[in-house]
């Protein structure tokens, strides 16, 4: 791959690859090292690409791998305490609530199975979309698009009893 084509591909999808490693590791340290990790590779071994998916599908599918890969070998980065939530000017009343709304939804994401757990995910935090996920995981759009649907409803369903 040549330089000009290796800087175009990394403008136009550098945003949403980050965004879907983010998705995985929700880490940034993690999700920058193996985004970057993702265009190095695809630079360096550009003859894996067979042009039978579109180039962000292929860069995601590089991605995933490389996650996959980081976490068998463990994880490089100690957690890091989270950073002072206090935000001159916002009801601090709000702020707790939708802080635990968010963690509500990120517990139910957690124990919800795959594929759905996945897709949501992509779609609401990876901002993928339709046609991209089905892409991603080989399948149409109008699979992401039920899945991600049922994916909602399962969630909805159990905030709305309470499950944690």
């Amino acid at each position: 791959m040549d330089k000009e084509t290796a800087a175009k591909l990394y403008d136009a999808c550098y945003m949403q690859v980050y965004s879907y490693v983010m998705t995985l590791a929700k880490d940034q340290n993690t999700a920058q090292e193996i985004t970057q990790e993702t265009f190095y590779k695809a630079m360096t071994t550009s003859r894996s690409f067979r042009g039978e998916s579109e180039c962000l599908s292929w860069l995601c599918a590089i991605a995933k791998n490389l996650f996959i890969d980081e976490k068998r070998r463990g994880s490089r980065y100690q957690d890091e305490p989270d950073e002072d939530l206090a935000d001159s000017g916002t009801d601090i009343e709000q702020s707790i609530t939708d802080s635990e709304t968010s963690f509500r939804i990120h517990m139910l994401l957690h124990t919800m199975e795959d594929p759905y757990k996945e897709v949501f995910q992509l779609r609401v935090f990876g901002e993928l979309s339709f046609a991209q996920i089905g892409a991603i995981f080989r399948k149409t759009e109008s699979w992401a698009r039920v899945t991600y649907h049922r994916a909602r409803l399962k969630l909805k369903e159990r905030m709305d009893n309470n499950e944690i």
